[in-house]
């Protein structure tokens, strides 16, 4: 397991140069000035040497293959550089809105795969049933339906007809008190529809695998020796049906962070999503490597996390292998 990790983590320092170079490069060839992304509707009544003089001290005037080399050899030292936008340090600016991020995936997707594990489990046992019909065309509807689409009509229908939810944000209007009992109800509509926008993939993989297992000589084995359905579902079948999930979960972390951004921008959630909208447009060159670093280092770590996972649950696959 550890010279797998190490392994993957040395294969990961040149995935994150790339990434990192071709952010400057494509922020440098994007249509947006971040002098006037910086300076506001200030830089409307500016004139050209003070928008040059702006452009030199935010360090802008220089080539972006400098910029990236500077960046990156702060960056190894700890020092992220500072987000001209946010008016702030970028290790800031990330410590701020990662913890809220963090915990919006970190509910959604284990949300997604608990009741996707058991709605998978449930089509499975009987294929063509009515429940099997059900579960499925439901997925299917879910997974053709843009998550934007599903948080507007979660905001439409609990917070706007019903009354019964909190429409965004993390504290109530007027307040700034982070409670235990405020965060868990303004955090029930974000991190649902971010569940519900996973859940499709996981509730079909289970179905199919575990579809698969039932029709396995040992399962039909186990069965003939006379366990019980229960017995024969929950520890044959399922650890069987359950392997393929686990190479869904490192493919569906790309998936999730684009949603999470997605989702964070409608219910106005304190995330790394406003940050990373604002430091796009603002062509804020630290802080838009220092996420795009971030979420690259997150699908490589979730690849490895599947990867250690599938090793450890199927015994014919060595992680030594790997």
């Amino acid at each position: 397991m550890a010279r797998l990790t190490a392994r993957r983590a040395l294969y990961a320092v040149p995935v994150l140069l790339v990434v990192t170079f071709g952010v400057f490069a494509v922020a440098a060839a994007s249509p947006f000035d971040p002098v006037k992304g910086y300076a506001g509707t200030a830089a409307l009544g500016a004139d050209q040497e003070t928008l040059d003089r702006l452009r030199e001290n935010l360090g802008v005037d220089r080539p972006f293959t400098a910029r990236w080399w500077d960046w990156l050899t702060s960056a190894l030292g700890g020092d992220f550089g500072h987000s001209s936008v946010m008016r702030q340090p970028v290790a800031e600016v990330i410590g701020e809105r990662l913890v809220w991020s963090t915990l919006l995936c970190a509910v959604a997707f284990a949300a997604a795969v608990l009741l996707g594990t058991v709605l998978g489990v449930l089509a499975a046992r009987r294929p063509g049933s009515l429940v099997d019909r059900a579960v499925t065309s439901a997925a299917y509807v879910l997974e053709a339906a843009p998550v934007f689409w599903i948080a507007l009509l979660a905001v439409w229908l609990f917070a706007l007809q019903l009354d019964v939810l909190p429409a965004g944000g993390l504290t109530d209007t007027g307040s700034d008190q982070v409670t235990f009992g405020g965060l868990l109800q303004h955090l029930v509509l974000p991190a649902g529809v971010l569940a519900v926008s996973q859940l499709p993939w996981f509730t079909l993989y289970v179905r199919q695998g575990v579809g698969d297992a039932l029709a396995e000589d040992p399962v039909r084995g186990a069965r003939a020796r006379g366990l019980s359905e229960r017995t024969v579902l929950l520890g044959h079948a399922l650890r069987s049906g359950l392997l393929p999930v686990l190479t869904l979960i490192g493919s569906r972390v790309p998936e999730l962070i684009t949603g999470a951004l997605l989702v964070e921008t409608v219910f106005s959630w304190p995330g790394i999503a406003s940050a990373t909208v604002e430091a796009a447009t603002a062509v804020d060159f630290p802080l838009l490597a220092a996420l795009t670093t971030l979420a690259t280092a997150a699908v490589l770590a979730g690849n490895l996390l599947a990867d250690l996972l599938y090793g450890l649950i199927d015994p014919r696959v060595k992680l030594e292998e790997m």
